[in-house]
């Protein structure tokens, strides 16, 4: 039995519709404007007549990289 420190993401795919007069126009709007806090909501501070979008509630789980955790002897976990 040993520790394992796992590195995990947790990636909410999604669409936003947004207002806007060009592709950068459109990114730069939802990078500025728009986030989701762990525990919250997705949020923005563009109008509702600017903005819309489709999330799902239940991210995807992406494990990246799984690392034994060195004991209190020093010795690596197996």
């Amino acid at each position: 039995m040993g520790k394992y420190e796992v590195k995990t993401r947790f990636v909410f795919s999604g669409v936003f519709m947004v207002e806007a007069g060009s592709a950068a126009d459109a990114e730069r709007l939802i990078m500025d404007a728009c986030g989701l806090v762990m525990g919250g909501n997705i949020h923005t501070t563009l109008p509702d007549d600017v903005i819309d979008w489709d999330f799902g509630t239940h991210p995807d789980k992406v494990i990246d990289e799984i690392i034994p955790v060195s004991d209190d002897s020093g010795d690596e976990q197996e």
